[in-house]
């Protein structure tokens, strides 16, 4: 059995029948559905999606490789065929975050460099084992990080969800009031700005709490769980809803800490070992949890941040550790969640990769696309379809693959 491939130009000419009616129209025939607009097949726009976006080929290599094959095609209209005409994509991606946010109980979260137009910015990575979302602005803000989580929608509610929210950011009392008692949903931006200003918000501190609060108001009004948890390696603005903390950025605090003598190595590596340990019987606790074990769990925990050495820059960590148990320890409490973040950290890889081959983005749509073929790759290996079989499905308008953000939900299932 050998194996081989065949790579060449495949050009169609079609003659397209004109008839005049007794009235006197002219009626034309029309392309097959995938062909029209466009000169370029759905094979061939498969193949300039797929390099471009999953083995990362920039467009200069895949202008030259496409024109030893003998493709009478420009760098215009290839740049064209990667960024334009791809609505379709992104309402499809649009859709996986809100058919994630239904279906699952956590979230994955993370955040890297994401340049455009010469200007640094970022991109925020949402994502569990069922999908994954990528979204590129400006700002990396706990209320960009909300208004992401919010997705296509753009109100803004008060309700219970966001006055706790407030109470417990400290907005002040009589402020918190005054929100509560005043209209619950303004449809928009300037909406909401024009409220906070007619109650007299105009205080940074005091316009951004309440807008945070507001927002999750919204999330939550739109079918966001309340029981949501997101795990994130500590950064500020994940700080939301049920946050959980990712145990391995816990521990490179540690990994961190230079020993100035042999007792200060002694005392590092205990902690660390213990540390481990624990980890370990965290593990074993969430495929078998009791009440009892958790306990020992939590004794465990305490203690090991109880501990006090001559070395000071230890001590301060074990005391930073104590702050964030209640984090570390959700999972003692949602079984379900994992102990790490490192999931969001493999996914959001292939962006940095990306970035660092092709540079920063030049337009709006460049960037759009980027995030948007970017989900849907994620998104498609996650459930167990070929990104190339995905591409050439949707581009000849078969469909035979179902809607992503319905595999996400459960609610499609893929025919074998």
């Amino acid at each position: 059995m050998v194996q081989d491939i065949q790579i060449e130009p495949c050009n169609t000419r079609y003659r397209l029948a004109r008839y005049r009616t007794p009235d006197g129209q002219l009626l034309t025939g029309r392309l097959p559905a995938p062909l029209q607009g466009t000169h370029f097949g759905p094979t061939l726009q498969s193949y300039i999606l797929y390099q471009y976006h999953h083995q990362r080929v920039t467009q200069p290599l895949l202008l030259q490789q496409l024109r030893e094959w003998g493709i009478d095609i420009s760098s215009g209209q290839l740049n064209r065929l990667i960024v334009e005409g791809r609505g379709s994509f992104h309402t499809e991606k649009a859709d996986l975050l809100p058919a994630g946010l239904t279906a699952s109980t956590y979230l994955h979260v993370d955040d890297t460099g994401a340049r455009h137009r010469g200007q640094n910015g970022y991109c925020t990575h949402l994502g569990n084992e069922r999908f994954a979302c990528f979204e590129s602005t400006a700002s990396k803000s706990r209320t960009n990080f909300l208004e992401l989580l919010r997705g296509p929608e753009i109100d803004y509610v008060i309700n219970p969800p966001a006055l706790n929210y407030m109470q417990a950011q400290r907005l002040p009392t009589d402020k918190v009031q005054a929100l509560g008692q005043g209209t619950t949903r303004l449809i928009d931006h300037q909406a909401w700005s024009s409220h906070l200003h007619a109650l007299g918000i105009t205080q940074a501190r005091h316009v951004r709490i309440a807008t945070e609060g507001a927002l999750i108001g919204s999330l939550i009004d739109h079918g966001c769980p309340r029981e949501l948890v997101i795990l994130s390696d500590d950064a500020g603005q994940f700080d939301v809803l049920n946050h959980a903390l990712c145990w391995i950025h816990a521990e490179r605090v540690f990994q961190r800490i230079l020993p100035l003598n042999a007792q200060h190595t002694k005392a590092l590596d205990w902690v660390r070992t213990q540390l481990w340990d624990l980890y370990g019987d965290l593990k074993l606790y969430q495929q078998h949890p009791c009440q009892e074990q958790k306990q020992e769990l939590q004794a465990r925990f305490d203690e090991i941040c109880r501990t006090r050495t001559g070395f000071q820059t230890l001590n301060q960590a074990l005391k930073r550790l104590a702050n964030n148990k209640a984090e570390l320890l959700l999972v003692l409490d949602r079984p379900e969640i994992p102990l790490h973040n490192n999931l969001s950290e493999r996914d959001i890889r292939e962006y940095v990769i990306k970035r660092k081959i092709s540079g920063s983005t030049r337009s709006e749509e460049g960037r759009r696309c980027r995030d948007t073929f970017a989900s849907l790759k994620k998104t498609c290996k996650k459930q167990r379809i070929a990104f190339w079989d995905y591409l050439l499905d949707r581009l000849s308008l078969k469909n035979a693959i179902p809607y992503l953000p319905d595999l996400v939900r459960g609610t499609a299932s893929i025919s074998q």
